[in-house]
């Protein structure tokens, strides 16, 4: 693996949103949609990117199916996160009316906001033993939503062509002007790593407690404060890559890194981890975190819905998630940080994530923060 050391301290860092995108399919990856030999069956609402879908389907499912013989799991893969208003309302409306909405569990970036709003199931040492091991700030910042693995946004370069990797967001700033085409990041909308480079360009125009609001709650105050961070982004167009042409999602842009077409980009650690590991990442493009502010990153979090039918496989599943087998994969497959003392997982994994502390992580906005800075990034930067 070719990540800098000080990507890995630099957890100190940043947030961890959900990502945005597009179309939704859906994957059966066990046996029977209604349970085997008389188990539950449970469905997975997951709003990201293919590379979790896989982790899901090709990893976490799998075993914990094997480990619970007659249980059977479905994973719905909403792409990029494109219909989260949707999915959002329908669970809104389900509990409003009383109703069984089809989901069980959500791995999404607004599991927070609807644990808040009542939504989710409350999560607890009771229903999920295992949360017992999971840091107490992590699991406060969740509101009610399970952390599951920890991310954190990372400056990816060619080292073959960045001379003087930037360490602060000035310098990265420099760099970018100073090097017309060879930087693009994605639209906020559409993956987690572009927004994050937004959320970070916005704050640097916020007085620190104003940014500190937009985590926790809707300030349309400090959300007016934007201008000076936008007008700086939109400013970025003449020289990315393409004229300020964005790739469309994290995948996009670290593809646009590896293939030589650019030579920055901002990306997610486990995505880029994981692609270092299978080869289509090249050992010659390296990761680091800047400073001054570091970009974002944190925990990822699961939520049961409260009107699930099938609550009790849920949450039996969810706690699965953070047993120390589940999490050595999580670990393995995509680079996940683990959420559950080092000391229980293996020794390999102890290694690489030995700096990593989720529950230090820069927060991102608010989710309902959040889809205000992606509409206003749509109206105010392309092609200004």
């Amino acid at each position: 693996m070719t990540l800098d050391r000080r990507s890995l301290i630099a957890l100190g860092g940043a947030a961890a949103v959900g990502l945005a995108g597009c179309a939704q399919r859906s994957t059966g990856t066990t046996p029977a949609a209604s349970g085997a030999s008389g188990g539950a069956a449970v469905t997975v609402h997951l709003s990201g990117d293919t590379n979790m879908e896989d982790l899901w389907k090709k990893a976490l499912v799998p075993a914990f199916v094997k480990a619970n013989p007659g249980f059977s799991v479905t994973v719905n893969l909403d792409l990029h996160g494109e219909r989260d208003a949707q999915t959002q309302a329908k669970l809104t409306a389900a509990d409003q009316s009383g109703q069984d909405a089809g989901i069980d569990i959500v791995d999404a970036g607004f599991v927070s906001t609807l644990a808040e709003a009542g939504i989710m199931e409350a999560a607890t040492t009771a229903t999920v033993p295992n949360l017992a091991d999971v840091p107490a700030d992590t699991v406060k910042a969740g509101k009610g939503g399970v952390p599951y693995r920890g991310s954190s946004v990372l400056l990816a370069y060619d080292s073959t062509k960045v001379a003087t990797t930037p360490t602060t967001l000035e310098e990265m700033l420099a760099w970018i002007r100073a090097n017309p085409g060879a930087f693009t990041y994605c639209p906020p909308k559409s993956g987690g790593s572009g927004g994050s480079f937004v959320t970070t360009v916005l704050d640097k125009h916020l007085d620190p407690a104003a940014a500190q609001r937009l985590r926790t709650d809707y300030d349309q105050e400090a959300m007016k404060r934007w201008a000076a961070g936008f007008t700086e982004l939109a400013g970025l167009n003449p020289v990315i890559f393409n004229k300020g042409t964005y790739p469309n999602g994290n995948k996009q842009a670290l593809e646009l890194l590896s293939t030589g077409q650019i030579s920055m980009t901002t990306v997610w650690s486990d995505q880029f981890i994981t692609g270092q590991k299978t080869g289509t990442v090249p050992s010659h493009v390296k990761a680091a975190q800047i400073a001054n502010p570091s970009l974002t990153g944190g925990a990822a979090y699961l939520g049961v819905v409260k009107r699930s039918s099938h609550k009790e496989a849920a949450l039996r599943l969810v706690d699965w998630v953070l047993s120390p087998e589940a999490q050595a994969l999580i670990a393995q497959e995509i680079a996940g940080y683990p959420v559950i003392p080092l000391s229980k997982l293996p020794a390999d994994v102890q290694q690489v994530f030995a700096d990593a502390h989720p529950e230090t992580l820069r927060q991102p906005y608010l989710d309902k923060v959040t889809k205000d800075m992606n509409a206003q990034w749509d109206q105010l930067v392309p092609g200004k």
